[in-house]
């Protein structure tokens, strides 16, 4: 299994559920648990929930924070399974299958499709998507949890463009496999993205476009936390990826193909986690007055002067 010092983590808003699907998925995934729970108080959305988790050693963040968003799959988790190397994979994907359509509903049902032995695509009882796969890995091995961008409505066909900005905006980073929709595949346009996978700071993504209809878009249930050691990098991403400026809030920003990320301190999770009350307290109320993180006033916050 690949091990990462993530520094991009997919980050999940709940309504009152934040704590209780991280146990849901630390209870279907191996290799997973939770590593934090905090509580921030008097936040816009009263008391929130902040926790983070571990799923098959992937990092996640969730927030339990009002009903304001609600998940689609637009964003989706590809679960990767490796017959070729595990001879349990079969009795594992069904195993995961059923946990996670129990109480969900079924997108693309469990089964043989031309493009791999075993596959469906699900939204569990939280409403987050999982496409679970087999895959014969060629080349470099991926992980076994992927996030996926499906793009839609008006960025249907932008997934190339879209890929291209993030592998210019992020280091370490690169593009993978690449398929394009041939002929005959309507209403998909030839050459569109069919399926493609790239690599952001070490970390693997996917992403596909789709131009049947779909009734969701990007939004802010699913976001991208990405973990900055200075306030030059902070600037840095802020300004190569906001693209909305009313969206721009407490280091949340949108970026021109919708897709929201939060450019946050490496050192936030210290901050909010292994601290006083009173220390969590200052630090939300500093950090709630802002749209991009200033560093050097989160720290003044955090050290109470």
């Amino acid at each position: 299994m690949i091990k990462t010092n993530q520094k991009i983590v997919p980050h999940l808003w709940f309504d009152k559920e934040a704590k209780e699907a991280a146990e849901f998925y630390a209870s279907v995934f191996p290799d997973s648990k939770i590593t934090n729970v905090t509580t921030l108080h008097d936040t816009p959305s009263g008391d929130s929930d902040l926790v983070s988790f571990k799923c098959w050693g992937q990092k996640f963040k969730a927030i339990s924070a009002g009903p304001l968003f609600k998940f689609n799959p637009s964003v989706s988790f590809i679960v990767n399974f490796y017959p070729s190397r595990e001879v349990e994979a079969r009795e594992k994907i069904n195993e995961v299958w059923n946990k996670l359509s129990e109480g969900g509903t079924v997108l693309m049902q469990l089964d043989k499709y031309p493009f791999s032995e075993r596959y469906g695509w699900v939204q569990d009882k939280y409403g987050l998507s999982w496409q679970l796969i087999f895959t014969n890995p060629e080349g470099e091995e991926r992980p076994t949890i992927v996030p996926s961008f499906l793009f839609v409505g008006d960025k249907c066909g932008k997934a190339e463009e879209a890929i291209n900005f993030y592998l210019s905006v992020f280091k370490n980073s690169k593009q993978g496999l690449i398929a394009h929709y041939p002929k005959g595949m309507e209403p998909d346009k030839e050459g569109t993205i069919m399926f493609t996978d790239f690599m952001l700071e070490n970390q693997w993504f996917a992403a596909m476009d789709s131009a049947r209809e779909h009734k969701f878009s990007f939004n802010e249930a699913i976001s991208f936390m990405v973990y900055c050691d200075t306030q030059e990098e902070i600037d840095y991403y802020w300004e190569k990826l906001s693209a909305v400026p009313e969206a721009e809030q407490c280091g949340w920003l949108k970026d021109k193909y919708g897709v929201s990320w939060q450019i946050v301190p490496s050192e936030m999770d210290e901050m909010i986690s292994k601290s006083t009350p009173e220390q969590i307290a200052h630090v939300t109320q500093e950090f709630l007055k802002m749209k991009k993180f200033d560093l050097a006033e989160l720290q003044k916050a955090y050290k109470g002067r």
